[in-house]
């Protein structure tokens, strides 16, 4: 699967809340493709120092990684594996450590309500996806009982959607029946079971 950040341009941008994502962009939003990693199965050569923490920081052995350049050139032969997440060339796969998930989204956009609503991100490695059948969302609790949002870029590959965002999010929620969720493209996500809204703090 391709991420609409390598698909579009800002020239042919789409409308509504994926296209002023991809507006936002500017040059970084031109079609660059991303290398198919879903075909390549190199030898496994083993684990490298290399972490992306829960706050979406890489690190490489014991540091985090500086560049942006490079994180996003990582980012792109990002796997999820069976087993492990692994970084992938046509000639050798690397396990790395993912404290969470893989990426985050830093950015929110919002076009329209109920069934009709499109919502779209931003993740801090710049894919663009747009909510619907392709990248749907998610909802786990933490260990606190919190909510916890996540978005499907690619592959295996879910974004944490930030705390900030995440209050937005739920702040468009409502109840259906027995349950709280948000209605996006056409469908209703659960966020919750509607009792849990009662339950004392």
């Amino acid at each position: 699967m391709t991420s609409p950040a390598a698909e579009t341009s800002p020239e042919s941008a789409p409308a509504g809340a994926l296209g002023r994502l991809v507006d936002s962009l500017g040059v970084r939003g031109a079609p660059k493709g991303l290398p198919p990693v879903e075909r390549w199965n190199p030898a496994y050569c083993g684990e490298i120092d290399m972490r992306i923490a829960a706050d979406g920081t890489w690190h490489y052995n014991g540091s985090p990684i500086a560049r942006p350049a490079l994180v996003r050139l990582f980012s792109t032969v990002l796997r999820k594996d069976p087993e492990r997440f692994v970084l992938v060339t046509p000639v050798e796969r690397v396990g790395i450590v993912v404290e969470d998930a893989p990426f985050l989204a830093v950015e929110m956009a919002v076009d329209g309500e109920g069934d009709a609503r499109q919502i779209a991100f931003r993740t801090n490695v710049d894919d663009l996806v747009q909510v619907g059948p392709e990248h749907p969302l998610r909802f786990e609790t933490d260990g606190t009982g919190g909510v916890k949002p996540y978005v499907l870029v690619r592959g295996d590959l879910w974004a944490l959607v930030t705390r900030a965002l995440a209050l937005d999010l739920i702040a468009l929620g409502e109840e259906r029946g027995q349950h709280f969720g948000i209605a996006v493209g056409g469908a209703f996500v659960e966020i919750a079971p509607a009792t849990a809204l009662d339950a004392p703090a």
